[in-house]
């Protein structure tokens, strides 16, 4: 049974488009989970079971009482009655009471008043005369963050205020992790935004609290766990890293890279930003191949307790779910073995998390017998979404429509294998093909996949389908698309994902990453198609982040420019290498075909000296102002390991 709060919400479809966040959630429950005033929720739940009988209020259609209950255990005071605003909530259960009308609060004659609100004070004002003199009130503003936290101090629940995420940071047996992000909220007028960060242990215990200044300037910042374990005298551990950015504009988002790596070089792998909304289902975990185990990290990402059994796992397609014994406690890490949970899953199966919104996106660590290990992360399975047959009509105008684009690294170099992912579960049937595309834009190979049931989706090994099918890419690389096709009929909810692993030929190390489909490059809309990070959709810009690794790594990039429509035939992407204090260091102007791709190195686009004056914590910038492209990162530690993961926009 899942926690009963509201987390993940579809803003495209209920609340409207903001900056930054087109698929979102509510800001209550962070709010009220907050770390820094769940100290200040528990005691207000305590003072409240000592104050007799009383009466809760609820404003506005607001289920706030039910949230701070699932946190704090409010329900346990003598609540008497519960009024609310709204008449249309007259009548319903709420917090084991029948909800009555507000105008029959002064009648009720409680010992106490809850309003569940935050920025209360108007609200307890409105109420007047039915507020008998001298007749406690409590509300939520008793737990609030300081005022100099706050973007807008006006309106607490302004998502913008609780621009939070968790990170999975570990320096344990010799392997490390490396948070990167940057002030993006510095190109929207932010003047003063900085982090508050706060490590927790396996046990939910606070390890360190500190503040990271950041720059006034788009400039990048790391959060190195070899600096955190030295600067707290901390041991070994594995634990939950929350980070708040507090008084940013623009964008309500923490977004970050998330990087891995080992003393001895063969552990190497990277991963992004958690998405700040716990959800009910999670998908797109690869079953284990051959020697290899599993290892799901669930971060508990609220001041309660994931109970035994209320999460679970299964086979996706299956419906055996196989519960998760053992209590997590409060802002807990658990170390989960996938492996061992489900024996029977094997590659190509895939692995369904029913997390009960306990917990942000996890991510999942796959380790061969050899101790290789790579970190990936799992997707938002939606709940709320059924297919729509205005997809299958969206031809005429829009062409391929929803487009899922993964690279095929340089053949030469890294074997690339794709696989769909359902991702919805309302998803019986994916109706699909593929298409191989080399770098320059020319598509060599396409391949109807059929109706895919959502328990059997095949994977497609580009070594093989380039052998089959007689083709090469003439450019040593490109990228597959997965498409939506309905000739054998099936349904489609615009939430295509698809899964890419790549092996280093070298090594044998492998990464994998995994998205979702977008429309891509045309200037008509369906839904909050095509996505804008700034702007209202159509987004027809790009700007992306690329963290650059410290020598010896080198740093690849792997752009994509997908077209649902023919779009401008070249596109005019601007690379510019800035150093540490976020000073432009170097500019490349490069230009990709539509519908193809580049693959580049900063080794091979910029020089050795501007390397070197770009120094620790360069970065590159990738603007585009003619299209939106799709990115894709990664280090290289020469033939030894690699990693790869998706790029962040702002």
């Amino acid at each position: 049974m899942s926690l009963p709060i509201e987390t993940f919400t579809n803003l495209s479809a209920a609340s409207g488009w903001r900056p930054g966040n087109n698929f979102g959630g509510s800001t209550l429950f962070k709010a009220l989970g907050h770390p820094k005033t769940v100290a200040a929720g528990h005691a207000m739940a305590a003072r409240l079971k000592t104050m007799g009988r009383v009466a809760v209020y609820e404003p506005a259609g607001s289920t706030a009482a039910d949230h701070v209950h699932a946190f704090f255990g409010i329900g346990q005071a003598q609540i008497a009655d519960v009024f609310v605003q709204r008449m249309e909530q007259v009548g319903a259960k709420r917090l084991g009471r029948l909800a009555r009308p507000v105008t029959e609060l002064h009648a009720a004659k409680p010992d106490a008043l809850f309003v569940a609100a935050f920025d209360a004070k108007a609200i307890v004002a409105q109420l007047g005369p039915l507020v008998p003199a001298g007749l406690p009130v409590i509300t939520l503003d008793d737990m609030r963050l300081p005022d100099e936290w706050l973007a807008n101090r006006t309106n607490y629940l302004d998502p913008v205020n609780f621009a939070t995420n968790f990170a999975l940071l570990t320096d344990a047996g010799g392997r490390h992790s490396r948070v990167a992000t940057a002030n993006y909220w510095a190109r929207y007028g932010a003047t003063d935004t900085d982090l508050w960060l706060c490590l927790f242990g396996p046990d939910g215990k606070v390890l360190a609290e500190w503040v990271e200044e950041l720059p006034p300037a788009l400039n990048t910042i790391a959060i190195d766990s070899r600096s955190v374990r030295q600067r707290f005298g901390l041991g070994e551990f594995t634990g939950s890293l929350f980070i708040h950015a507090r008084r940013p504009k623009g964008h309500d988002v923490v977004k970050y890279a998330l990087d891995f790596f080992s003393d001895d070089g063969t552990q190497l792998t990277c991963t992004h930003d958690a998405n700040a909304w716990p959800a009910d289902l999670y998908a797109g975990i690869p079953g284990p191949e051959t020697g290899e185990r599993i290892t799901l990290w669930v971060q508990n990402s609220h001041p309660v307790p994931i109970p035994a059994k209320a999460i679970g796992v299964n086979c996706v397609g299956h419906d055996a779910i196989v519960p998760v014994d053992g209590e997590i406690p409060p802002f807990g890490t658990r170390a989960i073995d996938l492996t061992a949970l489900l024996p029977q899953a094997k590659w190509p199966d895939q692995i369904e998390i029913h997390a009960g919104r306990y917990f942000v996106r996890p991510r999942y660590e796959v380790r061969r017998a050899d101790g290789r290990a790579r970190i990936a992360h799992a997707n938002v399975e939606r709940i709320d979404l059924k297919p729509d047959p205005a997809i299958a009509d969206l031809g005429a105008s829009m062409g391929k429509g929803y487009i899922m684009p993964l690279p095929v690294l340089p053949v030469g170099e890294f074997r690339t294998v794709t696989v769909p992912a359902p991702m919805a579960d309302t998803q019986a049937d994916l109706p699909l093909k593929i298409l191989l595309i080399d770098g320059n834009g020319r598509t060599v190979a396409a391949k109807f996949l059929g109706k895919l049931p959502r328990s059997a989706c095949p994977p497609t090994d580009v070594d093989a389908w380039l052998k089959e099918a007689g083709a090469n890419l003439p450019s040593g690389y490109g990228h597959v698309e997965y498409l939506y096709d309905f000739r054998d009929g099936g349904g489609a909810d615009g939430w295509l994902h698809a899964l890419g692993k790549y092996e280093q030929r070298s090594s044998g190390h492998m990464a994998e990453t995994i998205f979702g489909a977008h429309i891509y490059n045309v200037p008509t809309t369906f839904r909050d198609e095509p996505q804008s990070y700034t702007h209202k959709p159509p987004g027809l810009t790009t700007r992306l982040y690329l963290r650059v690794g410290d020598v010896p790594m080198d740093t690849l990039c792997h752009l994509v420019y997908p077209a649902s429509l023919p779009w401008h035939k070249y596109s005019t992407t601007v690379l510019t290498l800035h150093d540490g204090e976020a000073r432009p260091v170097a500019t490349r102007t490069v230009q990709i075909a539509c519908g193809g791709s580049l693959h580049w190195r900063t080794s091979t686009m910029f020089d050795a000296g501007e390397r070197k004056a770009a120094g620790a914590g360069a970065w590159v910038e990738v603007r585009d102002t003619t299209c939106r492209l799709f990115g894709f990162h990664g280090l290289v530690n020469g033939t030894t390991s690699f990693c790869l993961d998706h790029m962040f926009g702002f």
